[in-house]
């Protein structure tokens, strides 16, 4: 047991889908997995384990924000064996050529947080994908049908933003703004295991359309399908 994880060695498979809701993560539990047996409810935040296609793997929440993703991915990685984490969770168009329910493969993860200073480099340090589970996404994506969008995506310490720096972002070629991605990139990098974020775009900071939370909790199935496909 951690002090955020209620659970044993071996309760969790190696490969672990991280929304952050833990409601979308009893819903994944529900209507993705065959045989899922919660492993971890502390706090209310929700893990189960259980099959997908015969395929062993888990589901838990990571709540909002670097901080809350940090500690649970860096508990996965060194407590309980998990290997791989592929974050499922929505995210903010910046680009125009972006639409509502998108999916978006992050392969970096800027940031205007500060997670990276622990490490306590002499630079800055690039957040990326596991090269592995991003070109699995992108050949399953393209066998699949499945349009998908692969690129940077900044990881947000904020929500509510009143220096209104979107614009600067955008002009760099972000494609949507989060809040998780760059803290589990870093995790999986200084424990040596892998990561992927693939996110479906639930609002646009250019036009105002955005789904509501009903919404971002039941209909993001591509996403979910295909992060499932790639686990491992």
């Amino acid at each position: 047991m951690t002090p955020h994880i209620r659970a044993e060695k071996g309760d969790f498979a190696k490969t672990v889908l991280m929304p952050g809701d833990p409601l979308r993560a009893k819903f994944i539990a529900e209507t993705f997995l065959e045989d899922a047996v919660l492993v971890n409810n502390v706090r209310g935040v929700q893990g189960y384990t259980g099959f997908y296609r015969g395929k062993r793997v888990s589901v838990m929440a990571s709540g909002m924000g670097m901080p809350s993703i940090g500690i649970y991915s860096y508990e996965l990685y060194h407590f309980f064996d998990v290997d791989n984490i592929i974050r499922v969770g929505s995210a903010g168009a910046m680009q125009e050529s972006l639409h509502l329910r998108d999916v978006v493969l992050a392969a970096g993860a800027c940031t205007d947080g500060n997670f990276a200073s622990q490490f306590a480099l002499p630079g800055t340090f690039a957040p990326i994908a596991s090269h592995a589970l991003l070109a699995k996404a992108e050949r399953i994506a393209r066998e699949t049908g499945l349009s998908v969008s692969v690129g940077n995506v900044l990881s947000s310490d904020r929500f509510y933003d009143d220096s209104s720096s979107t614009l600067k972002w955008q002009k760099m070629g972000v494609l949507a703004v989060e809040m998780e991605a760059a803290a589990l990139y870093m995790n999986a990098a200084r424990a040596g295991k892998n990561a992927l974020a693939i996110l479906t775009i639930s609002d646009h900071l250019l036009t105002g359309e955005e789904t509501d939370a009903e919404e971002r909790e039941r209909t993001f199935a591509d996403m979910i399908r295909l992060a499932l496909e790639v686990a491992e």
